[in-house]
């Protein structure tokens, strides 16, 4: 079925996004972290409905890493963590997500934020639980090496047998045990590498490096992705 401008090609069910270069893109333009990360946001909102015109089901992304939670300078995190509260608590975007029937899943090492800010965005999941149209996992406080850590001390804590621990038994105990392995995954600022997104997804997406900074990454940028993901000929191995 022809999707956004693009006639009868395959189309990702799954699609992962690092949105990278946003103080990057700050620098440039000479303006505040702030208002390129506010920039960043609406342009995400936006960003998942373009996906759902497609017909994509699931976007995940990666908001926020744990190493940017513990390396990054404390300000700017108070800011970024800040936005994002008071992002997921904007009726503007809670009624374009209700539009869009978007339900929000949020996955991370949630303890390492501030209370108020972890009760904004699990307040937004809540709100968003009905909804069925397409879905958003949105990775805060999250690294791809912390998740295998983290499974591997749950499953020493179950003290599983070896031998009774295959794909299957690792992967229920991820964080991101329920997030699909994504099919396709875009990565801006031209950065070329994934930077511990989703290891244990990751293995067989396409993947697709965008020459532009977050903000600057339009409705044109992800029909070039799209259709070059509909040129790849994906073997799974095979």
């Amino acid at each position: 079925m022809a999707k956004a401008g693009i006639a009868r090609v395959e189309i990702p069910a799954h699609v992962g996004l690092i949105p990278d270069g946003l103080r990057r893109w700050a620098r440039t333009h000479k303006v505040s972290f702030r208002k390129s990360y506010s920039l960043g946001i609406n342009k995400f909102v936006d960003f998942g409905i373009w996906l759902k015109e497609y017909g994509v089901k699931t976007l995940t992304a990666w908001a926020l890493s744990t190493d940017n939670v513990r390396g990054r300078d404390r300000s700017e995190i108070e800011m970024l963590l800040n936005l994002y509260a008071m992002s997921a608590r904007d009726p503007k975007i809670i009624n374009k997500l209700k539009r869009n029937q978007t339900r929000v899943n949020i996955i991370g090492r949630l303890e390492l934020l501030p209370e108020d800010v972890r009760r904004a965005l699990l307040d937004l999941q809540e709100k968003t639980k009905q909804h069925g149209g397409f879905l958003i996992n949105l990775l805060v406080a999250y690294g791809g090496t912390d998740d295998l850590v983290y499974a591997a001390e749950k499953l020493a804590k179950a003290k599983k047998k070896p031998k009774l621990i295959n794909e299957s038994t690792l992967r229920s105990f991820l964080m991101t045990r329920n997030v699909t392995n994504p099919d396709l995954i875009i990565r801006t600022s031209g950065e070329q590498r994934l930077s511990g997104f989703l290891p244990f997804q990751s293995g067989y997406s396409e993947l697709y490096f965008a020459n532009k900074y977050w903000p600057d990454f339009g409705k044109e940028d992800l029909k070039k992705a799209m259709a070059d993901f509909a040129r790849r000929k994906r073997r799974y191995g095979k």
